[in-house]
């Protein structure tokens, strides 16, 4: 018995040690200095990430290593949340090779029996206990009696100022003015004095206007603007905003607020304590640092879990074109709780899909250099919104069964510079912008309109494979983003992602509005399955394009179930699918959607149509969506 018990040990012994040397451990309750084993593991990722450098520095000098990394190196996570006081920077240094990569992933060898969930968190909780708010200035009378209040919290010394709030997984809704879609609309707009005319009801009296802001709904995008003074005159109000929004706002051209008679843009205001009026409400009073907030029904608040973002990127895998970050692995991982402060500290006055405007004008007379452009009417400059995985100068990067949620403004982001990469069998739920972006859009110092054809393609985004994934609940806080938005790429493929409850299009291919041949090309998007979609935006699809994209392809998509929202100002103005300006050389073939409701606005030549709408297939509608093995 003894020999057959030995027989047994040994080798699992044996596994033990081999394994050991290619793994690095890590829990919540471990300690950085311990050595990474399965029963010493670290505590964070970057203190792992530095031993698996360690390593491979070893091997590459020349010098006697600790650890077999001939077939790679695992990092794996023990279930429990990591809290990140700054982003996990992913440098060159850790990348592997094709026969030895670096992976890291959730606690267990099968990614789909983990025995629990590994969330990499940008927030913090909030510890200071809950009270029942007693008399509050401003509060209204509904509120009284069933507001809790907290001590607003201290990073680093100083007070941390943020956009959300989530409460046991949930997010919070932060004050507003109305608590359904029945907005008031604007009523004039002086864009020489800068002053928006509105309704006066429901604004006649505040504590301050300090920290308001008004949600402004501009055809395809929204405006957040930071309120600087009410000023009453009978039954209307003279509102103006802080700066640069104020002056972004009234010079841009487009999107622009519409004043027509009976398609006035709608509008809510946000963030006083005058608007927590119903549960699931909260607001930060940031001059007496506290936090208010109206259960929803069940919620203990002195047993709710509260978090709060700090970080707005959680995780930087930044390499160069020269020497990128390659082979590298991330499975089954969960990326929460990042925070997008633009808005509260320079409004967003964005020119689409999440892209903000950093100084916009009409030309008069219209037209600027070069052939195609001397028509062009209008300028704009685009700064990129935050994302909490980011990543530039990759290559063969890969990102497997992970999930992005409860983040304040987009999921992930392959900037520039990046070939080869993979995002596959993941999920995006509850992100306030884009799900997914990828390439580059414009530089800030760019004119947005202006064509992008590097001479050195290592560049642009290149290759990606966007497949299996499920993205729902995203645009949520920025309305204009979309589920997937890639702009400058090249042979990127979007294949079999389910897209749903979005508040503008499902998936936007291109930039520049532009006849011109740029770098784009080669791009495909095929057997998607989009639905519910346009909840709050118009002038949108289910997939959208822009631009010259030579040998591109639109196939086998599904296409249905849009949202019509009363509000916006065009109701007839929404499309399945829309080749927008200077889309050129697509072929659009064999996409499934109800009815033949397609748009080719300002297109170039090239393009291809054929076999869409209710007659196509039903093995084609079958046959869309997330495959089978990665549901």
């Amino acid at each position: 018995m003894r020999h057959r018990l030995l027989s047994v040990v040994l080798p699992f012994c044996t596994l033990l040690s081999l394994s050991a040397q290619t793994e690095i451990w890590v829990s919540p309750s471990g300690n950085d200095m311990a050595a990474g084993t399965l029963y010493e593991p670290k505590a964070t990722l970057h203190a792992a990430l530095r031993q698996a450098r360690e390593w491979r520095r070893l091997q590459s000098v020349g010098k006697e290593c600790p650890a077999d990394i001939s077939r790679g190196i695992t990092v794996r996570m023990m279930s429990g949340t990591y809290f990140l006081t700054e982003p996990l920077l992913v440098r060159p240094e850790d990348s592997g090779t094709p026969t030895s990569p670096t992976v890291i992933t959730g606690l267990g060898g099968d990614l789909q029996k983990a025995s629990g969930e590994v969330v990499i968190s940008g927030g913090i909780r909030l510890t200071a206990p809950w009270k029942k708010a007693s008399s509050v200035a401003g509060l209204p009378l509904a509120a009284r009696g069933n507001v809790y209040v907290t001590a607003q919290p201290k990073v680093g010394g100083r007070y941390l100022d943020f956009r959300q709030l989530w409460i046991n997984g949930k997010k919070a809704i932060r004050s507003k003015s109305t608590n359904d879609e029945n907005y008031l609309r604007i009523i004039a707009w002086d864009k020489k004095a800068q002053v928006l005319t509105i309704p006066a009801a429901g604004v006649e009296h505040f504590e301050t206007f300090d920290g308001m802001e008004m949600v402004l709904h501009q055809m395809w995008a929204i405006a957040n603007l930071r309120i600087k003074d009410i000023t009453i005159e009978g039954e209307t109000a003279k509102v103006t905003f802080h700066q640069p929004e104020s002056r972004i706002e009234a010079e841009h051209p487009w999107p622009t607020p519409m004043t027509t008679k009976g398609l006035e843009s709608p509008f809510y205001l946000c963030n006083a304590i005058e608007f927590l009026d119903m549960e699931g409400e909260w607001f930060l009073d940031t001059e007496r640092h506290l936090i208010y907030y109206w259960p929803r029904k069940g919620e203990q608040m002195s047993k709710a879990e509260c978090i709060v973002p700090h970080l707005e990127t959680l995780v930087e895998v930044s390499g160069s074109k020269e020497s990128p970050v390659h082979d590298i692995a991330f499975k089954g991982l969960t990326f929460a709780h990042t925070t997008w402060m633009r808005p509260s500290k320079q409004g967003s006055v964005p020119l689409q899909a999440g892209m903000f405007l950093l100084d916009a004008y009409k030309l008069r007379p219209a037209g600027v250099t070069g052939n195609e452009n001397r028509g062009l009417e209008n300028q704009g400059w685009i700064g990129r919104p935050a994302a909490a995985v980011e990543l530039q100068g990759v290559h063969n990067t890969t990102f497997e069964r992970c999930s992005f949620t409860h983040l304040a403004s987009c999921g992930i982001d392959y900037v520039e510079s990046t070939c080869n990469d993979t995002i596959q069998g993941c999920r995006f739920e509850d992100i306030g912008g884009n799900g997914i972006q990828a390439g580059r859009f414009s530089d800030t110092g760019i004119e947005t309109h202006l064509p992008y054809d590097p001479t050195d393609c290592r560049e642009l985004c290149r290759k990606l494979y966007i497949a299996d994934n499920r993205i729902h609940d995203c645009t949520n806080e920025d309305w204009g983003c979309t589920g997937i938005c890639a702009g400058y790429v090249r042979d990127i493929t979007i294949e079999h992602n389910e897209l749903s409850e979005l508040s503008y299009t499902g998936i936007s291919l291109g930039w520049g509005w532009t006849k011109t041949v740029n770098t784009m090309r080669n791009n495909t998007v095929r057997a998607n399955y989009i639905h519910h979609y346009a909840k709050h935006m118009y002038d949108v699809a289910g997939i959208y394009t822009l631009s010259v994209q030579s040998k591109s392809l639109i196939t086998e998509n599904v296409v249905d179930s849009i949202y019509h929202p009363a509000y916006v100002h065009d109701p007839n103005h929404w499309f399945y699918l829309y080749t927008d300006e200077g889309s050129s050389f697509f072929t659009v073939k064999d996409n499934w959607c109800p009815e033949e409701k397609f748009l080719q606005n300002a297109n170039g030549p090239g393009n291809i149509w054929e076999n869409n709408g209710p007659q196509v297939s039903p093995d084609i509608r079958l046959r869309a969506g997330i495959r089978p093995e990665w549901r």
